[in-house]
């Protein structure tokens, strides 16, 4: 998982890509453009989660909220990329993910996280459930420039 960022990098901005809410120990990106990269995505992230010990709920938690990310940034992102970060704060540790693409952005976040909603004929539990599963989330979005979800589990 030692890819540069630089390789799989998205043109939109986000400022979620250059803050952390903790201290990096470690960080990759993967690209986020096919049904095998949201696999190896999972895969990524469930080794993460069993290096912090998470239990095997918060994992599964973690692993889902990941793969709901990771195909929504290739549905309606277009594809891109997401950049892992393994944490700590000084008193926990964590694992970090940050999904970003260049697609057409959210007009109305607070209505896309809303249970129910959807723009693509999906069961809308898309990001509220990705938003439940975590502790910490956070969207940035600009419309016609892109999206970054920025997502935090702590090991508790």
């Amino acid at each position: 998982m030692n890819m540069d960022l630089a390789q799989h990098a998205v043109r939109f901005n986000s400022r979620l890509l250059n803050s952390t809410g903790g201290q990096i120990q470690s960080s990759a990106t993967l690209p986020l453009r096919t049904d095998e990269h949201v696999v190896g995505v999972r895969k990524v992230v469930r080794e993460h989660a069993l290096e912090l010990k998470l239990s095997l709920v918060e994992q599964t938690k973690l692993v889902t909220a990941a793969s709901e990310l990771a195909r929504n940034t290739i549905k309606y992102g277009g594809g891109g990329m997401v950049l892992a970060q393994t944490l700590s704060d000084g008193v926990r540790r964590g694992l970090r993910l940050v999904f970003a693409d260049d697609g057409p952005g959210i007009v109305d976040i607070e209505q896309a996280l809303r249970d129910g909603f959807t723009s693509g004929g999906g069961l809308g539990l898309g990001l509220g459930g990705a938003k439940r599963l975590v502790d910490e989330f956070d969207i940035d979005s600009r419309g016609g420039e892109g999206t970054a979800v920025a997502i935090i589990k702590w090991k508790r």
